[in-house]
């Protein structure tokens, strides 16, 4: 089990920003995180003083990154090289069950699970709850190093950083 400083040692997220306690478990495939941070009245992700339910999606991103740098830590061939910098690309099929996630009176179980990917791209499907009751849902794309994924006909030629967000 991974605590909250083992998190932010991890991943880019720091502070406040750091949303998650602790990782309750993990292999290659899957990572399950707990989190408190949605009932800080100084969660940075709060709007119009509440924290809406999509902010879930932050939540799983910052698992998937502490995924990513424990597979990167478990790896040999990885270990020299340090974890790639992943960028999430695209949200898909979200489904969101409540309106907010602030109003909850206990910890937010947070799981990814790796469904497919390679050097350059992973899927993520990942799941929020809050207890027994799913609040969010979804699949996402996380695109790899994307600074150096060519642009369509431009093969020869790094890309332009994309407009996504960092893990």
């Amino acid at each position: 089990m991974l605590e909250h400083d083992d998190i932010a040692r991890r991943i880019p997220h720091q502070a406040s920003m750091c949303l998650l306690d602790r990782v309750t478990s993990w292999d290659t495939g899957q990572i399950s995180c707990e989190a408190s941070s949605h009932l800080s009245p100084d969660n940075p992700l709060r709007s119009h003083g509440r924290l809406g339910a999509a902010c879930g999606i932050e939540y799983a991103a910052q698992a998937m990154a502490v995924h990513g740098a424990l597979i990167a830590e478990a790896s040999a061939g990885e270990a020299q090289h340090g974890p790639q910098i992943g960028y999430l690309a695209s949200v898909r099929s979200v489904m969101l069950h409540v309106e907010r996630l602030d109003d909850l009176d206990m910890a937010l179980l947070i799981r990814a699970e790796r469904m497919s990917g390679d050097d350059s791209t992973i899927l993520y499907s990942f799941t929020v709850h809050g207890g027994p009751v799913l609040l969010l849902s979804g699949r996402t794309v996380v695109v790899l190093n994307a600074a150096n994924l060519a642009l369509p006909g431009r093969s020869n030629q790094p890309a332009l950083p994309l407009p996504v967000h960092p893990l």
